[in-house]
């Protein structure tokens, strides 16, 4: 073979073919990433194909070959060309989504004079605009090639010179990658042990020696930061004795906050009569999906875990995605307890050298057990026999940039192809997969009682426009809830509260002429955050300082309007200042570890109550609560999009399901202007069959999925001309609508700027996905022929927002 078609992380759709030089032809396999020209840059892509057929014009050469083996076996690839196909989007970026590997390529970005920059240089020639920094940025790139990094050290206007420089023709740009060197990760991250004895005539510094004797002398691995204590210069002389082969350094595995696990628990009648019909199942060997549908605290997790013991007793691997972030610590500390070492962790949260690490134990067969969030539904993992999706309503298994999987489809796929047995788990199914056990598609197993007979928690709606007649004030909490918070922390109990807003005020407003203080980037108001005295958009995280007059007509008299997580926080400081509180939402959580800490103090009683966003509405099991109250049962009821009250009643049940989880009984307060809503009645009676009943006849109704497939066709430009134009014309391709569709639109998106781009939609109702899919292939072939850029068209297939 002398060619291999490789597909690229660019959004265009084909594989760019490339010749092999002679030295690989018999090493390049499909599967196997490889490093190639890409116009002025170097691109990591995959080999999708071998092959002799010569293409037509010149053709480039294969640089470097990254894999000695295929990193994607064919039935990942085979799972990426569907998720490519299904999801209308580029092979060459979905499989970059399915491998973790980015920490292992060190990426370099290099600037480099043209012949018209190097003529300038010399002439001193640049024009009006020009400035010392600028000349002398050119007298440093006539030198040599230098990279953004180093020129920033050097000149402090560095970024926007280069940008200046670029449009006027001086400067190039070059893109390389190369393999990373693992001995250079922080100390932090690396673990030293004793690997072989040096030679008599070892040319050792004294560092060295000491290092060496150390590790003989107490053996085991050692964090190599810790080792800075006892033996000083110990990270330079490890990293120097691993190149001699000498004492081994390996990544530190990713360590976490867990919660403690007890013996497993006997199962209930309940739960034994699901796990029973999953182990019969995995024997049969044989593809199945369960829905697994439990009210909150009825033991789905120790479902999971017997399920995973006779999976593995087959002989076959595991595999469980969890939505979030959130969800991952108390997991894998009921894993890590049950399963040892056979376990391995795939978040978003670890650095890439972390993932990277845990990816090629899986590959490798050293965990059997694998726990992930979205994308670790393409863990490499062997002989695949047993996927649960936990909480598998959960919209973050929906990826909101290119490719628009949803990880939880994703996962019915791979079972399926893989012959194995997939249980999807919630106390609030998708009404999709819901309405899935009405057709026959997955079979329905039932938790309907919480284990040990505890009681579900008794649930309050409390009216906030009655609340408002009696006491003449808008006050955030109702003295109802005030009261039974005070009455917690006289018992010592946990108390739990939700509002899912961010910041401290939702936007600022002049009192005089109306005006809202707005993103420049975005059509959406800023909110002000408290703490950080800012003003900050929660799409695109511009920033600027709180106006002291209105922008517009120079009034002081503003008005900070709404309410948000810091400002509950703020207002429990004053009205329980004995109490201890934590917040958990994206300001104060940045990363794993920090969400691991607040989470481990609130289960072990540092904190008496947990102010929060959504992420302390699910899946935590911490006994000592006894009270959850939300803030606002209204926030996103109004949005413009029909999964709404979907949305709301699964957020105020898995709330709801905080309470009580211990040997005492639960309250939930649930505040709220819309008292009468469906949605937030049914959630107060935590009754799912009443919600789906009433819900799944408005979606037959207006032809919404279930009922129909769904694509959300975007078009956006910075030009707001330039994507009204576009918008239009595929309204016109679209106008009359082909047979067996509906075309709603085009129409300004809901929010019309995102981003410093403007936004229009269209929305397309099937009733088949074939017809749907054509559609869709249809719209992307008109917008190459039209020449539109590459990411002027967005295409979402099954969106879970509109927005």
């Amino acid at each position: 073979m002398i060619y291999c078609d490789v597909s690229l992380p660019v959004p265009l759709d084909q594989s760019f073919t490339y010749r092999m030089p002679e030295t690989l032809r018999h090493r390049i396999a499909v599967g196997c990433r490889v490093l190639v020209p890409f116009g002025s840059r170097k691109l990591t892509g995959m080999v999708v194909k071998v092959h002799d057929a010569a293409p037509d014009g010149p053709v480039k050469e294969v640089l470097r070959l990254l894999d000695e083996e295929p990193v994607l076996d064919r039935e990942l690839l085979s799972l990426g060309r569907w998720i490519s196909e299904y999801y209308c989007a580029p092979l060459g970026e979905v499989l970059r989504g399915m491998i973790p590997l980015a920490g292992e390529v060190r990426k370099t970005r290099l600037y480099s004079l043209t012949d018209s920059g190097r003529d300038a240089a010399r002439q001193l020639l640049l024009g009006a605009a020009t400035d010392d920094q600028a000349l002398e940025m050119l007298r440093m790139l006539e030198a040599r090639p230098l990279s953004a990094t180093y020129l920033q050290k050097k000149l402090p206007n560095a970024l926007n010179l280069i940008r200046s420089l670029e449009k006027k023709g001086f400067i190039a740009v070059e893109d390389l990658e190369a393999q990373r060197d693992p001995l250079r990760a922080s100390a932090a991250r690396l673990r030293a042990s004793w690997l072989a004895p040096s030679a008599a005539d070892a040319k050792l510094t004294k560092r060295e020696r000491e290092l060496h004797a150390f590790l003989e002398l107490h053996p085991g691995t050692h964090n190599l930061e810790q080792l800075e204590a006892s033996v000083k210069g110990a990270s330079q002389a490890a990293r120097s004795l691993a190149r001699r082969g000498l004492i081994a350094l390996e990544p530190e595995a990713p360590t976490g906050v867990f919660a403690s696990e007890g013996p497993a628990r006997t199962l209930n009648p309940h739960q034994l009569q699901a796990y029973q019909q999953i182990e019969a199942s995995l024997r049969s060997g044989k593809f199945q999906t369960f829905l697994l549908e439990g009210v909150t605290g009825s033991g789905k997790t120790e479902v999971y875990l017997k399920s995973i013991d006779a999976c593995l007793a087959l002989g076959r691997s595991a595999l469980l995605l969890v939505p979030e972030i959130a969800l991952t610590p108390a997991m894998a500390g009921q894993f890590f307890h049950r399963f040892g070492n056979q376990v391995a962790i795939l978040h978003s949260a670890f650095h890439d050298a972390e993932r990277s690490e845990q990816w090629r134990r899986i590959r490798a067969g050293l965990a059997t057990v694998v726990v992930g969030t979205r994308s670790g539904v393409f863990a490499p993992v062997r002989n695949l026999g047993l996927v649960v999706v936990d909480e598998e309503h959960d919209h973050s298994y929906k990826q909101q940039e290119t490719p628009r999987y949803n990880g939880r489809d994703v996962a019915i796929v791979r079972g399926q192809a893989a012959g194995a047995v997939v249980v999807l788990g919630s106390a609030t199914p998708s009404l999709e997969s819901r309405y899935n056990t009405e057709r026959g598609k997955y079979k329905l197993l039932e938790l309907p009682q919480r284990i040990e007979q505890r009681p579900m928690p008794d649930v309050e709606v409390i009216d906030m426009r009655q609340e408002f007649l009696e006491t003449r004030k808008l006050a955030t909490f109702s003295r109802r809830l005030v009261e039974t918070i005070g009455e917690r922390l006289e018992r010592g109990e946990q108390t739990m509260l939700l509002l899912n807003r961010r910041g401290f005020s939702s936007f600022v407003a002049c009192r005089s002429c109306g005006e809202r203080v707005e993103c420049v980037n975005c059509a959406v108001t800023l909110t002000y955050h408290r703490r950080d005295r800012r003003m900050l958009c929660h799409y695109c995280n511009y920033a600027q300082k709180v106006p002291s007059v209105c922008p517009k007509c120079g009034s002081e008299y503003l008005h900070f309007v709404g309410t948000g997580s810091e400002k509950v926080e703020e207002e429990l400081h004053r009205d329980f200042p004995e109490a201890r509180i934590a917040r958990m939402d994206r300001d104060t959580v940045s990363g794993k570890r920090h969400f691991e800490s607040i989470l481990h103090g609130f289960r072990e009683g540092d904190f008496d109550i947990l102010v929060g966003t959504q992420m302390i509405a699910k899946g935590h099991d911490i006994p000592n609560v006894t009270l959850v109250g939300v803030v606002s049962a209204d926030v996103g009821l109004g949005l413009p999009d029909f999964r709404a009250a979907e949305r709301t009643f699964q957020l105020l049940t898995q709330a709801a399901g905080r309470a009580g989880r211990g040997e005492l009984p639960g309250i939930v307060l649930i505040q709220t202007i819309n008292p009468e809503h469906y949605a937030i009645r049914f959630a107060s009676e935590q009754n799912y069959p009443g919600f789906y009943a009433k819900e799944i006849q408005f979606r037959k109704l207006m032809r919404y999925p279930p009922f129909s497939a769904l694509a959300n066709v975007l078009l956006r430009s910075q030009k707001q001309e330039d994507a009204l134009a576009m918008s239009a014309e595929l309204g016109r391709l679209l106008d009359p609508a082909p047979e067996g569709l509906k075309v709603l639109g085009p129409a300004e998106a809901p929010v019309p700027k995102l981003k410093s781009e403007f936004r229009y939609q269209l929305l397309i109702k099937a009733v088949n996905r074939k017809r749907l899919n054509e559609t869709l292939r249809e719209l992307q072939k008109f917008a190459r022929e039209k020449r539109w850029g590459p990411t002027a068209l967005v295409i979402d297939v099954d969106p879970l927002t509109l927005l």
